[in-house]
């Protein structure tokens, strides 16, 4: 173990050797070109460099060229697949060109704003033209802020780590369903307000103030969204659709919203539900919405992934499957079964007095007999069609039998 005591010989030499030897690619550069070109900005009057940049964009490449590099570590050598630092420190204008024109844009300006140090991803090119996604560090250091002759640059290879989010988005975006990124940290700051108030039932305090959940609906940002939730609502594009969001979520998802604020106050960060959206045609369109707070996020709901699918077509096959158990198909009218359950309603939710008309066909024997089924079903039909035309809308009206049919009438007397 070194003794705590004990003073190098050479501590320079091994500053040095932590320099060359250090598994990340290191830098020192000379940015005093650069400082000169900004001086001579300064003096002919320019004090935003941001609008100069805009009218002069070749400035950028100019600045670029001003800088020189004074050393690289053998990691900077292995990572740009040079031969040695001398093939490298030859070969800068392969490495510093196109896309870091981007980032460096950004880097000017915050050393024109006195910033002495900056962090960003961008891009810089290998030897053999491979381009690197980057993450790079830069700081002029300590005795240098007025020189600029000294900054420490650390790079980073990011490539696979943005490929991965690049195929990770593209999942996103190819995914077969409707994707949403959302940001709820306003939703949550606004209940952790609440709860400093006081509010402990949020349902309660949602029945005495109805409006917030329009103002709660305001609060969620929409980060992003996939193609399929492109389709779905007929939007032209992604930001045609994010402009257009209060034509989408209106009208019915209003309630099912209001559940979901009482879910998530109630700490449920995961659920389904369905409810109704609008495209923006405006046609309905029934959904199931699958909400999740993803992990890591529970404390303050930064990142909800909401998955919509569109179940209309579903809806529309319940409903009719529904309609063929409870209608009868040749006249329409309610059936038996429906007129049965209609009974066992009232029974449990009485309200008298309840009347009960019932009616059946004379002599459909006869016209079946003379005339063919046929005749009876029309007279069948025409029947039932009298009997729709004599009751409001709200009263169940039933075919119970061949000829037979009851129409229930709760809260009317018997005449």
């Amino acid at each position: 173990m070194r003794d705590a005591t004990h003073q190098d010989a050479h501590p320079i030499d091994d500053a040095y050797l932590l320099f060359e030897h250090a598994p990340v690619s290191l830098w020192v550069q000379d940015f005093r070109g650069i400082r000169r070109q900004f001086d001579l900005l300064r003096a002919n009057g320019v004090e935003e460099l941001g609008f100069y940049l805009a009218k002069h964009p070749d400035l950028v490449t100019q600045c670029m060229q001003q800088i020189a590099v004074r050393d690289v570590n053998l990691e900077t050598v292995r990572m740009f697949g040079a031969e040695s630092k001398e093939h490298l420190l030859a070969n800068l204008d392969r490495i510093f060109r196109d896309g870091m024109v981007h980032h460096f844009h950004d880097e000017l300006l915050a050393l024109w704003r006195g910033a002495v140090s900056w962090s960003g991803e961008g891009v810089n090119y290998a030897l053999d033209g491979a381009a690197l996604d980057i993450l790079l560090h830069w700081r002029i250091l300590p005795g240098h802020e007025e020189s600029w002759d000294r900054i420490l640059v650390t790079i980073e290879n990011i490539t696979e780590r943005k490929r991965a989010e690049q195929r990770l988005h593209h999942l996103f975006d190819a995914a077969p369903i409707s994707l949403w990124e959302e940001d709820y940290r306003e939703l949550k700051r606004f209940f952790d307000d609440l709860r400093a108030q006081g509010v402990d039932n949020l349902q309660g305090y949602l029945n005495l103030h109805p409006a917030v959940v329009d103002h709660c609906m305001g609060l969620i940002r929409v980060l992003d969204v996939n193609q399929k939730t492109v389709d779905i609502f007929g939007a032209e594009s992604k930001a045609h659709l994010l402009a257009n969001l209060p034509r989408i979520l209106r009208d019915d998802m209003r309630a099912h919203f209001e559940q979901e604020l009482v879910d998530l106050w109630q700490g449920r960060l995961a659920y389904r539900r369905e409810g109704v959206n609008y495209t923006l045609h405006d046609e309905p369109i029934h959904v199931q919405v699958d909400l999740r707070i993803m992990p890591g996020h529970a404390e303050d709901f930064a990142w909800v992934l909401v998955a919509i699918q569109d179940i209309t077509a579903r809806k529309k096959a319940e409903e009719y499957l529904y309609y063929l158990g409870t209608h009868d198909i040749l006249t329409g009218l309610h059936n038996r079964a429906f007129f049965q359950e209609t009974l066992q309603h009232l029974a449990v939710d009485r309200h008298d007095p309840i009347t009960l008309l019932v009616a059946d066909l004379n002599g459909l024997k006869e016209v079946n007999d003379a005339l063919g089924h046929e005749a009876g079903d029309n007279l069948i039909r025409r029947a039932a069609e009298v009997l729709k035309a004599s009751f409001t809308i709200e009263t169940t009206v039933a075919r119970v039998g061949g000829d037979e049919f009851v129409a229930v009438l709760p809260g009317v007397p018997v005449a």
